[in-house]
């Protein structure tokens, strides 16, 4: 009896924290839809609101760290629901800003920051303490691929409202609608329990910045945000300046969402099965491949697609492996920060990606030394996973 009871708890957690990456993850990916109308309005170039994006980018990184280790000591509701109510307000203040300096305190500061504390990745933490240690994997692909789940249903539903209600009154819509995941916090509510004996913090960012094979994680994530913050802003307006419909642009972020989740489920379940860090190598050297065949490919819808599909395959399906390569090393109990930390360079690949997307496009009017970018950091990527010792590291004694 007590063990159905777990049973139905641990499954409420996941139903909740599924829902919440949803809206969490899903009501951003369509920011790159604004990036010409916004622009446009204030007379503003590509680098404006590519700089806000990756301040936005900078900020939720440096600062899931810290909103993790609050997480970790004063419980996960608390700053989940914060994070929602910041990332809101920020969307539905984005109408106000005209000065370049309005769009980054709102898009950039605000967003950056709520969506530091809203993160999947605490999120993750918190499956992680809800399911037993052989589910764990399972548990973060399943998250992870929730997240995409709301990236393949809020983008075209972003798109529509762009349609029908012009760019500012979409924006307040889609800034009201983060308030959805005030309720779904209170539902991941805790911490990790203290046990005698047990590391502190402290003690677990010692062990981990003397291990080589964590930074080796932490370099490999600046390239999955490089890759994915560029392609989620950058993509629609490179659509339109090589002459694909702009009807294409929602759909190919939304078949990227759609193809995600079953690239992220899947991880998820090969990564209790197999080397994580071989899936990762592979992964990334995939990227590669599909951004190379698509730079070199002559534009149309069906090659978008096609490009969408395949880099959706690719897309988040690093988060489970590396969410999961820091649980084996270092265990459940500081997760949240240990990946907080990864997640942050993640985050600083993001800034640069989305900037220099904008920057240099101002600068030579083409995406292509970019898109090259992409290739060799992805190339990069996959050598540097394959000397990562997956095992779990040693925990020193609490003194």
């Amino acid at each position: 009896m007590q063990g159905a009871q777990a049973g139905r708890v641990m499954m409420i957690v996941i139903v909740a924290g599924c829902l919440f990456n949803i809206l969490s993850f899903g009501l951003r990916t369509g920011f790159g839809l604004f990036l010409d109308p916004l622009s446009d309005a204030n007379g503003w170039g590509r680098e404006v609101f590519s700089l806000a994006s990756a301040v936005q980018n900078l900020l939720w990184g440096l600062g899931v760290p810290f909103a993790a280790a609050a997480a970790d000591r004063w419980g996960t509701a608390r700053v989940l629901g914060f994070g929602a109510s910041l990332y809101g307000a920020g969307i539905a203040l984005m109408p106000l800003a005209t000065e370049p300096w309005m769009l980054h305190a709102t898009m950039g500061v605000m967003v950056g920051f709520g969506l530091s504390c809203a993160s999947f990745s605490i999120v993750l933490a918190a499956l992680g303490r809800a399911v037993p240690a052989e589910k764990r994997t399972w548990a973060f692909g399943l998250g992870t691929a929730a997240g995409s789940m709301g990236q393949f249903l809020i983008a075209p539903i972003e798109q529509l409202l762009l349609g029908l209600f012009g760019w500012s009154s979409a924006l307040i819509i889609i800034g009201a609608m983060c308030l959805l995941m005030l309720p779904l916090a209170w539902f991941l509510r805790g911490r990790p329990e203290n046990v005698a004996g047990q590391q502190s913090m402290g003690q677990a960012l010692r062990e981990a910045g003397s291990h080589g094979s964590y930074w080796y994680l932490v370099a490999g994530f600046f390239v999955c945000g490089f890759h994915v913050a560029f392609i989620l802003t950058h993509l629609p307006p490179y659509l339109k300046d090589v002459g694909v419909p702009a009807s294409i642009a929602g759909w190919s972020l939304a078949l990227v969402g759609l193809f995600n989740i079953v690239g992220s489920y899947t991880a998820g379940v090969l990564g209790g099965r197999l080397s994580k860090k071989w899936l990762l190598s592979l992964i990334y050297l995939g990227r590669a491949i599909v951004i190379t065949i698509f730079v070199l490919t002559p534009p149309s819808s069906a090659s978008v697609l096609i490009f969408a599909a395949a880099m959706g395959l690719l897309w988040l399906s690093t988060v489970p492996l590396t969410s999961g390569l820091v649980a084996v090393m270092f265990g459940p109990r500081y997760m949240a920060t240990l990946f907080g930390i990864v997640f942050l360079s993640h985050q600083v690949g993001a800034f640069f990606g989305v900037w220099l997307g904008g920057r240099i496009y101002d600068a030579t009017g083409s995406y292509d030394m970019v898109w090259w970018l992409g290739v060799a950091l992805g190339l990069f990527a996959a050598l540097i996973h394959l000397p990562i010792a997956e095992r779990s590291v040693r925990l020193a004694p609490a003194r």
